[in-house]
């Protein structure tokens, strides 16, 4: 079974993109949303970031103080560093775990910072979703209701997408002018 990563910087509209591909069959593993988890359940992971960050970081009640902590990694690169030398292992283990019950021709696990974090060769495929940059920052915007420099703060952590496309295997253009339908069902008949 082939792993495929679906890549791109935020707004560029990956969640839309996977969600076509599960429509065709293809079990999604949203990196993101597991990390979350790890992030709020695991007790190790909650350990580590309290020994990090202090105790602030997390509310009473357990769970992660979101904006506080996005306030942290996204203003500070070594961090942001140390949360993803402590997450995205755990996150792959994740993966690796849910793709060995999977019954398709392939997985795909969805995630914005593949090149980033340097696991691209963990991946047999990978696909970038491109978009252009106002466009991602509208998203963005309309999305999480931040300001347009909150997202900008945020894409700095990000590779550029045309650097993310020279490292892909397959790239669909989100632009809201090509069709994205056929682009994907033309690699997904690539896939299987």
């Amino acid at each position: 079974m082939l792993k495929v990563a679906i890549t791109g910087g935020i707004g560029s509209g990956k969640s839309v993109v996977c969600r076509v591909f599960e429509k065709l069959g293809i079990p999604v593993f949203d990196a993101d949303e597991v990390a979350k988890q790890l992030i709020n359940n695991n007790k190790t992971i909650k350990e580590k970031l309290s020994e990090l960050f202090g105790s602030d970081v997390y509310h009473k009640n357990g769970g992660i103080r979101r904006k506080y902590f996005a306030e942290i990694i996204f203003n500070d690169k070594i961090a942001l560093a140390k949360v993803n030398e402590l997450i995205h292992p755990a996150v792959f283990s994740e993966f690796n775990r849910w793709a060995e019950i999977q019954n398709s021709p392939y997985v795909i696990q969805e995630s914005a910072i593949i090149f980033e974090n340097g696991h691209s060769d963990r991946f047999d495929k990978i696909i970038t979703v491109s978009a252009p940059l106002q466009l991602k920052i509208e998203r963005c915007m309309l999305r999480d209701g931040i300001s347009k420099e909150k997202v900008l703060e945020r894409m700095k952590n990000q590779l550029s997408d045309a650097i993310k496309v020279k490292q892909s295997d397959y790239v669909i253009v989100n632009d809201n002018k090509e069709m994205i339908l056929p682009q994907i069902v033309d690699i997904h008949n690539r896939l299987i």
